[in-house]
């Protein structure tokens, strides 16, 4: 995929390095309404701020170019009945929990010969390629010659339309139902309302089909001016001010690193807790910006490549590898250490892969980065009845064989990694077990916070078991960057280069060049 560069002039003050340099800076695709068109009801509302109005440019009917102006638009869903009901049908060749294991099951498709693409259309997926496996007969012949090979999870999905969804607008007296548009502002400041948030985006926007028979709504901005939707939403607007810069500099590593993960939709990056949260030019705050300013065009590598930039909220106490969570090749950048300065726990000496020494673990209260914050340790508890519908929700989602559970009947952690975090969990239930690998445990249950955690048993008088106890620590997956407890290092005095170093050992703080690669397979 090509990308658009603008040549840009900017300070570069961070540990002295080159105080101006000429380089490139992108622009980037990100959906902020990705599924708009999911329900009948899905209304938009966009308008331009400072009186400026809306331009809306589409293809007219004889394929010439047409342009309406209107200080505001609003957007609906209408169905368009179809002379022929239209079928719908893809190969759905995985199922995952993130987009880093769909992407590794993707290659070990390829590597057996099978066109794909990874979508989302709740969780990820890994589809086989619908422009290659294009006829019924195609995608039919596959499955069978899988399912002889000895692949027992795919399926086919389909569905029938009788009508099909475009998006309608009126402006004066017309109203218009197109499926392909762009809106800009002279000024490039547009407010979308979707009737329950209000946001200003800079740039473009555009609305186009998706791979789910929907549309999302697309904003082309430049990579520095998408970090200040970005930056004050993941560490806060109160942050110390070097956490804000090594967020700034991670947050444009991880955009740049990550471009592909909509390819299947035509776009780049998602606005929400998938990729990073991006809420255009609202809740930007001074610190951030200055922030970003100050790193412009910084990035984090490893051998000239951009770091596999992923950060969570808070590590619990102690930082984990790559296959921790995901499945793919290790990282060398992403390693197993306790958080701390001054590290409490010998990981050597006593890996938390031992379920004694885990729980001894969860029961430092202090010592290390980020023990003042409220997601350091929790607990929280679940009854058997509510479980039992986690679990069952999870078990339809995913397509598993054992559906429909009545009951949970026991529930244990069966191996742990060296850093702590869950790599199989066992769910007996009154149909047969259940195992969960890695943040599917987290995935598949509504109490943990992270993988970081153990179970106790709760039990009646009559020593019933009438639910679980989950008691762990930290938010999120716990690889790379833990936010809350950068908040520990900077107000240590620790610069945003020595705060990414210590997460990121081996990677180097650089500006963005020609010779950097983005990922691996560019």
């Amino acid at each position: 995929m090509f990308k658009t560069f603008l040549l840009l002039l900017f300070p570069l003050s961070l540990l002295s390095l080159n105080p101006s340099l000429a380089r490139a800076t992108v622009l980037i695709d990100v959906g902020i309404v990705q599924r708009f068109g999911d329900e009948d009801s899905d209304r938009l509302t966009l308008s331009g701020s400072d009186g400026n109005p809306l331009t809306l440019e589409f293809l007219a009917g004889d394929g010439s170019t047409q342009t309406v102006t209107t200080p505001s638009v609003t957007l609906e869903i209408v169905r368009q009945p179809q002379e022929n009901p239209v079928v719908r049908e893809w190969v759905v060749l995985s199922d995952h929990a993130t987009f880093e294991t769909a992407e590794n099951s993707a290659k070990a498709w390829q590597e057996k010969g099978i066109e794909v693409e990874v979508t989302q259309p709740g969780r990820w997926q890994v589809w086989a390629k619908r422009e290659v496996y294009n006829t019924p007969l195609l995608r039919r012949m596959l499955i069978k010659n899988l399912q002889e090979a000895g692949e027992t999870e795919i399926y086919l999905q389909s569905e029938v339309l009788e009508t099909t969804p475009v998006v309608s607008f009126v402006v004066g007296s017309f109203r218009y139902n197109r499926a392909n548009f762009a809106i800009r502002s002279a000024n490039n400041r547009i407010r979308v309302n979707d009737g329950t948030n209000q946001y200003v985006y800079a740039g473009d926007l555009r609305i186009q089909p998706n791979a789910y028979g929907d549309f999302t709504l697309v904003n082309n901005i430049d990579i520095e001016t998408y970090l200040r939707g970005v930056v004050p939403h993941e560490i806060g607007p109160n942050a110390p001010y070097n956490a804000v810069e090594a967020q700034a500099i991670i947050a444009r590593t991880y955009a740049l690193r990550n471009l592909r993960r909509f390819k299947a939709d035509n776009y780049e990056l998602c606005a929400t807790v998938h990729c990073q949260v991006y809420r255009g030019l609202t809740g930007t705050v001074e610190r951030s910006d200055r922030a970003i300013t100050a790193t412009a065009g910084l990035v984090l590598t490893y051998n000239n490549e951009l770091v596999d930039a992923l950060y969570s909220a808070h590590s619990g106490g102690t930082t984990s590898p790559f296959e921790d969570t995901w499945d793919g090749e290790p990282r060398p950048y992403l390693q197993a250490r306790v958080d701390a300065v001054t590290p409490p726990w010998d990981l050597n000496a006593r890996p938390l892969s031992d379920e004694q020494a885990f729980r001894e673990f969860m029961s430092l209260q202090t010592g290390l980065n980020g023990s003042n914050s409220s997601v350091f340790r929790w607990s929280r508890e679940s009854s058997i009845g509510d479980l039992t519908a986690d679990l069952n929700r999870y078990l339809e989602r995913t397509k598993h064989p054992l559906g429909g559970i009545n009951r949970i009947l026991s529930m244990e952690v069966a191996e742990r990694s060296v850093a702590g975090r869950i790599l199989r969990f066992v769910v007996e239930t009154d149909k047969g077990t259940v195992e969960l690998h890695k943040t599917e445990a987290r995935s598949a249950f509504g109490p943990p916070r992270s993988t970081l955690f153990y179970v106790d048993p709760i039990r009646d008088g009559n020593q019933n078991l009438t639910g679980y106890r989950f008691v762990g620590g930290g938010f999120g997956h716990g690889v790379g960057l833990s936010q809350y407890s950068s908040y520990t290092l900077a107000n240590l005095g620790w610069n945003a280069t020595r705060i990414l170093e210590f997460y990121y050992p081996g990677a180097k703080v650089e500006p963005l060049n020609d010779s950097i690669v983005f990922y691996p397979e560019q």
